[in-house]
């Protein structure tokens, strides 16, 4: 099931191409509105998916082509990324890899919506690593990773935009901005993916594709991810893990340019570019983990 939010936070369930809007079977509570009822339907979600399907069968839906589609999710309790999570060096290894996580900020950009890159005269360069992420779909609070996948409600194509150049002990200025983490163009549940290491992640800048992996490259598995994640944090329905980038292929992104992610079986997804920063990146030399070296900034 493919589960958006579209129009004026309205919630919807994908019918080929069509959407059947659910709204009137959750519930909005108190004044977080939309948030409150994605995630009282991602919660309970056993609960409703009888009378969803109900629904699906009666009604024919609008369009897909004719609604405006909003972030998936409003405002989620936590954002977090994994850091270096993926094998895309020859000599790093699993046991090399150390399982480590950022916070994102929790203001998401939707399908269309506007990625704002903020003039900041130390950043070298911005990219957006386009990247799997996961939403959590029940408390997850010290779980086995035999227990974890079960506390998954579903997956999302997710960009992580980062500035770089930036002092490096922290993730704030870099990973945090307020419009850095865009991702739709819907949740997909998690019955409906069977392996989600098997999935292919592809991004386009300005309609040149530019990244194109497997998510089997992952060196933690989302399993471990929450196993690890669930000793030192409550992860709670809703909230979301984007698991990291495989970084050959990225890119500069600059104001002005419209960035898309698709994600196999997952759906595809465009944003805008925008904000206050006045240079751009061109003749760019692509490099190793840290994205690539800028050559010339105008």
């Amino acid at each position: 099931m493919q589960i958006l939010r579209f129009n004026s936070d309205q919630i919807g369930v994908v019918k080929g191409d069509h959407v059947v809007d659910i709204s009137s079977l959750i519930p909005h509570i108190d004044i977080r509105g939309g948030q409150n009822a994605m995630e009282e339907l991602i919660g309970n979600f056993d609960h409703y998916k009888k009378d969803i399907a109900a629904l699906l069968a009666s009604k024919p839906g609008v369009p897909l082509a004719q609604i405006k589609l909003l972030p998936p999710l409003v405002r989620p309790g936590r954002v977090m990324a994994a850091f270096a999570n993926y094998l895309d060096d020859p000599s790093r290894t699993k046991d090399s890899v150390t399982i480590e996580f950022f916070h994102k900020c929790s203001t998401l950009v939707g399908p269309g919506g506007l990625i704002e890159l903020p003039e900041i005269p130390q950043v070298t360069v911005y990219q957006a690593e386009a990247e799997l992420a996961f939403v959590i779909g029940k408390p997850a609070h010290r779980v086995s990773e035999a227990q974890a996948m079960d506390h998954v409600f579903g997956y999302i194509p997710f960009f992580d935009v980062s500035a770089r150049g930036l002092n490096r002990r922290s993730q704030l200025l870099g990973k945090g901005q307020e419009t850095f983490a865009a991702c739709g163009p819907w949740i997909t549940t998690a019955d409906e993916i069977a392996d989600p290491l098997a999935l292919n992640v592809k991004s386009w800048i300005a309609g040149t594709l530019r990244q194109d992996y497997e998510t089997k490259y992952m060196a933690h598995s989302i399993s471990a991810q929450i196993a690890w994640l669930s000793q030192f944090v409550h992860l709670r329905p809703g909230d979301i893990i984007a698991t990291g980038v495989y970084h050959e292929g990225l890119w500069p992104i600059n104001v002005g340019d419209t960035i898309e992610i698709e994600i196999s079986k997952l759906g595809r997804a465009s944003f805008n570019v925008g904000g206050d920063s006045a240079f751009k990146h061109i003749n760019f030399r692509p490099g190793g983990g840290g994205g690539g070296v800028p050559m010339t900034r105008v």
